[in-house]
């Protein structure tokens, strides 16, 4: 591969995806550790300048490098946002679309890591290069392993306590049958619990103990129109289903691309268990940005977290949404770990506010009347 990259001006970047407190902040250090193969004369750019950027963040490190013939994916919708603000073209390749460079940034759950090796290079052309990077502190020296176990010896460049690991597909020894087996790790999968999940999702191989809290408390005279924000894999929008009679219709909320298709395959069945007629959406959306909808209930087990870092307020900006989404007459029912200090934006937002209860350092409010 030869031949420079068409530069892109570096443009201003915010500092948060929304005013939940999503980071938007790019992770710098693992995008510089990305890209240094390239200055130290590893790697050069490809002639024509495609690229797939797989699992793509937002940073002024990639706007600096990013040209025209650049495809960044992501699932996240507040981080995918973050790239279209800053000029990048966002998207999903075709089944069939192969490019000379596919970089990713893995994630830390290791069968999702495995399944997107797998498909970087399924996307890779048959000489192109498929790089990495890792944070040391998220399994650097693993991941580098996976890659190498599925594609043959790697190359690899530390900095900033990050790692880059690279394979040139035109010497690679890729193991066919491990590629297919990797591959098949982010189909939907039935979980311990009898729900379809896929690995990296919230909870994905279990019921949320938090999230069982609040499904074991639904009122069964629940009726009308009732969203799940944050729904994940749908266990909760399931349970007002199996356990509300009448309500009619059932909006789920997520984030998380991947965790789309579970939830809807966890609803049908659940529509199916039923026996009536229960109206059901999905949507990829940013809970943060407001709902489009008026409810006459809401259920949610509100996210709190980015990566290991505790982030109250996006749980307080869930809260916001949802009392500005509730007819006059609605209810909220929310679960959050014992500790989050919520109760302060419930009492600003609702006229009713109870504890319902306490259990396994969990709290499950209940509140009503919502204030004008």
């Amino acid at each position: 591969m030869s031949g420079p990259l068409q530069w892109r001006p570096v443009l201003p970047s915010a500092s948060t995806v929304t005013a939940a407190g999503f980071s938007a902040e790019a992770p710098e250090a693992a995008l510089d550790a990305l890209f240094l193969p390239f200055e130290s004369g590893g790697l050069r750019w490809p002639a024509d300048g495609r690229v797939l950027f797989l699992r793509a963040r937002d940073g002024q490190r990639l706007r600096g490098v990013a040209g025209r013939g650049w495809l960044c994916q992501q699932s996240f919708r507040p981080f995918a946002g973050a790239l279209e603000r800053g000029g990048l073209r966002v998207g999903e390749p075709g089944a069939d679309e192969r490019f000379p460079l596919v970089l990713l940034l893995p994630p830390r759950q290791r069968d999702e890591a495995r399944a997107l090796y797998a498909r970087a290079l399924r996307h890779a052309e048959a000489d192109g290069v498929v790089l990495a990077c890792v944070p040391n502190a998220e399994g650097a020296k693993s991941a580098e392993a996976d890659l190498a176990r599925l594609a043959g010896p790697v190359r690899s460049l530390s900095k900033h306590k990050c790692r880059a690991f690279w394979v040139a597909l035109a010497s690679a020894t890729v193991d066919r049958g491990l590629l297919d087996a990797w591959r098949a790790l982010d189909a939907p999968r039935e979980n311990a619990a009898g729900y379809f999940s896929r690995p990296g999702l919230f909870a994905w191989d279990r019921i949320d103990p938090a999230s069982a809290l609040l499904a074991e408390h639904l009122p069964d005279d629940l009726r009308g129109r009732v969203a799940d924000p944050g729904a994940g894999y749908g266990y909760l929008a399931a349970q007002v289903v199996a356990r509300c009679p009448q309500v009619e219709a059932v909006d789920l909320y997520e984030a998380e691309a991947r965790a789309l298709e579970p939830a809807r395959l966890n609803l049908a069945r659940a529509v199916h268990a039923a026996g009536r007629a229960v109206e059901v959406d999905v949507r990829w959306h940013d809970v943060t940005a407001g709902l489009p909808r008026r409810y006459d209930a809401i259920a949610c087990n509100p996210p709190f977290h980015q990566g290991r870092a505790d982030l109250p307020e996006l749980g307080r900006a869930f809260i916001a949404a949802m009392a500005a989404a509730l007819v006059p007459r609605g209810r909220l029912y929310l679960v959050a770990n014992r500790h989050l200090p919520y109760e302060a934006t419930l009492a600003a937002r609702f006229g009713e506010v109870r504890t319902l209860a306490l259990r396994d350092g969990f709290k499950l409010i209940a509140a009503g009347s919502v204030r004008a």
